[in-house]
C-alpha cells in the first residue's frame, strides 16, 4: 500500500533539502570549511582505502557520483575510463563541476544534474557502481538507500565514506562548530549500518580512526608518519578485540552490494 504523505511532511523535506542546497552552494564558493582540513590528515588511511575501492576496474562502466558536489572524484573515475553521472543538490556545485569537466576535456563522459538524492530522475537497475563521501549523513538514510538499490544492477556495489556519531568528543567539537556543518546532518550510527544490511544482499564495513586522530597536532612534523602508523595499528587492534568500539572510529567505509 502506498502510503500518503502530509503536505506538512512535503514541507519539512522541501525545507531540509532547500537548507542542504543553500550550504553547499556556500560551501562551493568559499572557505566554509577550511578550518576542519586539518583533521583530515589523520584520514589518510581511510581515504586511500575508500579511493581504491571506488577506482578498481572502472573502465567501461557506468557510475554515479552521489552528491559529487563540485566534483568529488568524478573527474578520476572519467580518466579511468568509467561513465559517470554526478549528481547533486546543489546548483552552485554543479556548475562549477561542468565548467571543471568542459576545460579538463571530459565532458564526453561526464554527465552532471542537479537532483535530490532522497529521489533519484534515473532509471533502475543502471549504474555498476554507486559512490560518495560524506554524502549518506546528510540524508534520509532508507530513501537514500532504497533509491541507490533501485538504481544498481544486479550485483552492483556502492561505496560510502561516512562519519560514524558515537564518540562524544568528536560530537563535542562538532557542537562547538555548527558554521562548518548543516543543522540537519546525522553522522552515522551502527543501528543504520544495521538497517543497511536490511536491503542489501551484503554489507561490508571497515572502521577507522579513533586514537590516530590525536596525531593531528603533529601533522607538520616528522613524528607524524610514526606516530599515525602506531595509532592506526592501535585502532585496528582495539577494533578487532572489542568490536563495539568500532562505533567510535570518527570513519567508516560501508561497501553495499545488491
Amino acid at each position: 500500500m502506498t502510503r500518503t504523505i502530509p503536505s506538512t511532511e512535503h514541507d519539512e523535506v522541501a525545507a531540509r533539502l532547500q537548507r542542504e542546497a543553500e550550504f553547499h552552494d556556500h560551501v562551493a564558493e568559499d572557505d566554509t570549511r577550511v578550518p576542519t582540513q586539518k583533521f583530515y590528515a589523520a584520514a589518510r588511511n581511510s581515504q586511500e582505502y575508500f579511493l581504491e575501492r571506488v577506482f578498481a576496474n572502472v573502465s567501461g562502466r557506468r557510475v554515479l557520483d552521489y552528491g559529487c558536489g563540485t566534483g568529488s572524484n568524478t573527474f578520476e573515475l572519467a580518466r579511468r575510463g568509467a561513465m559517470v553521472t554526478g549528481i547533486d543538490i546543489s546548483p552552485g556545485a554543479i556548475e562549477v563541476a561542468r565548467r571543471r569537466a568542459e576545460a579538463e576535456g571530459l565532458a564526453d563522459r561526464i554527465d552532471l544534474h542537479v537532483m535530490n538524492a532522497e529521489a533519484l530522475e534515473l532509471p533502475d537497475n543502471h549504474f555498476d557502481q554507486v559512490c560518495g563521501t560524506g554524502i549518506l549523513h546528510h540524508l534520509d538514510l532508507d530513501a537514500c538507500y532504497r533509491e541507490i538499490h533501485r538504481v544498481l544492477k544486479p550485483g552492483g556495489v556502492s561505496i560510502f565514506m561516512e562519519p560514524m556519531g558515537h564518540n562524544a568528543l568528536i560530537n563535542w567539537y562538532r557542537n562547538r562548530t555548527p558554521e562548518m556543518r548543516t543543522e540537519d546532518e546525522h553522522p552515522l550510527m551502527l543501528s543504520d549500518i544495521e538497517h543497511a544490511r536490511s536491503i542489501y544482499s551484503r554489507v561490508d564495513v571497515k572502521y577507522f580512526h579513533i586514537t590516530s586522530l590525536a596525531t593531528v597536532p603533529f601533522r607538520n612534523s616528522p613524528l607524524f608518519g610514526p606516530l599515525y602508523a602506531i595509532t592506526e595499528t592501535i585502532d585496528r587492534v582495539l577494533m578487532a578485540l572489542v568490536p563495539p568500539l568500532r562505533g567510535w572510529a570518527w570513519m567508516a567505509v560501508m561497501t553495499m552490494t545488491k
